[in-house]
């Protein structure tokens, strides 16, 4: 199940050059506020109670729309893809004065809590456990999803179907993972975040379920 985990935002830092800086229309507040109703805690994380500050650097053009978004430090797990998602929804939020320099690289602190509720017992160690089980699952992660991608395009052995089967156990892709990232994706609709909601779509696809097509077939360009 997705769960509402607490998540705290630090005080943006910026290093601006010479000239007027840029401010989030309803200033620092309402950028708080504004992370804080679009952050959806990502599965993995949620599940094993990962915490962190994940810093995000940016740049904004003149008109205020985010671009050149990257980590800038964190895990390497899913939450950073959700807190650069989240930034780059800042676009257009964002007064820029007339003589800025978009050049200028400012930086988004982060912060995700675990819901201590749930997660109390968990230590440090089984966070930093669970992120390297994360990164060591990737390349079997692709091996799925490579599978897939390839079958639907006629080009996979499929004599090796009940080995990606067996890998798919293993990862924890069954109906009730499909069911989270469903909601997850649907929260991210709701947001008005489509590329967002198409690669949760997207993923579910490629790991051999059809549950998503509707959705993709109604609001993503294509599938993979």
């Amino acid at each position: 199940m997705i769960k509402r985990l607490l998540i705290s935002i630090i005080t943006i830092a910026a290093v601006f050059t010479a000239g007027a800086q840029p401010a989030f229309k309803g200033g620092q507040g309402a950028l708080d506020n504004f992370l804080r109703s679009k952050i959806v805690y990502p599965e993995y994380s949620s599940q094993n109670c990962i915490s962190g500050v994940i810093q995000v650097a940016f740049r904004l053009d003149k008109q205020g729309n985010v671009t050149d978004a990257k980590i800038q430090q964190g895990p390497g797990i899913d939450l950073d893809d959700e807190a650069l998602r989240v930034i780059k929804l800042t676009s257009g939020h964002w007064i820029v004065p007339a003589d800025y320099n978009p050049t200028t690289n400012l930086v988004q602190p982060i912060r995700f809590d675990p819901d201590q509720t749930r997660c109390g017992s968990s230590t440090k160690k089984d966070a930093q456990a669970a992120i390297t089980d994360y990164k060591n699952r990737q390349e079997l992660e692709n091996a799925v999803t490579n599978y897939y991608v390839n079958k639907y395009q006629g080009k996979a052995d499929l004599s090796k179907e009940p080995l990606i089967i067996a890998l798919k156990k293993q990862l924890g892709f069954d109906d009730e993972l499909i069911s989270d990232i469903l909601k997850q994706a649907s929260e991210k609709l709701k947001q008005g975040d489509t590329d967002g909601a198409c690669t949760d779509w997207n993923f579910i696809h490629n790991v051999g379920s059809d549950r998503a097509n509707s959705f993709i077939e109604k609001y993503c360009s294509k599938k993979p």
